[in-house]
């Protein structure tokens, strides 16, 4: 186990492993996703959003309980507006989430680095999204060439991001 900078720990993976050993248990997402937090490599439960330019409910999500869970959000790919920024994901280091992938952009990059999280985006926008309370919490959510489900693990690193349906891998 190797200790996150927050004080969590994770078991050390790589994904190019998980995938010799597990293929016929692992979806591959094909997203050349970029990494912006300061965890290149994290691995944790899902917990899904779908919303389209609005981050109300990520703000809300992420400022509740994480558990070690990762949030997949499908952003519908937009490149307009930023679904995550420094402050909200602060917010998710102070309550325990360990990750977040974004099918959309993120601002504040420079900042998100100094963050004990992981952080898988398209790239970034400084704009601001909405903030109508938009989205679906907890539904799959497809995109990359697989489906994300509250309850499948995503496991992410420089080399990619892998989804486990129903659970984790037993490292």
């Amino acid at each position: 186990m190797r200790p996150y900078g927050n004080g969590r720990s994770m078991v050390v993976f790589a994904t190019a492993d998980l995938v010799d050993a597990y293929q016929d248990r692992l979806g591959s997402c094909f997203i050349q996703f970029a990494s912006y937090g300061g965890q290149a490599r994290f691995s944790g439960p899902v917990r899904t959003i779908r919303t389209y330019e609005d981050n109300a409910l990520i703000k809300a999500t992420l400022s509740s309980p994480g558990q070690g869970a990762v949030l997949v959000i499908d952003g519908g790919g937009s490149l307009r507006s930023a679904l995550v920024g420094d402050v909200i994901a602060g917010l998710a280091v102070t309550n325990g989430w360990v990750g977040i992938v974004a099918w959309g952009v993120v601002r504040d990059s420079v900042a998100l680095k100094t963050l004990p999280i992981g952080i898988k985006a398209l790239g970034t926008n400084p704009w601001k999204s909405g903030k109508a309370g938009s989205g679906v919490l907890d539904e799959p959510v497809s995109f990359g060439g697989v489906t994300f489900a509250t309850g499948d693990w995503v496991y992410a690193d420089e080399d990619g991001l892998l989804v486990s349906p129903g659970g984790a891998l037993p490292l």
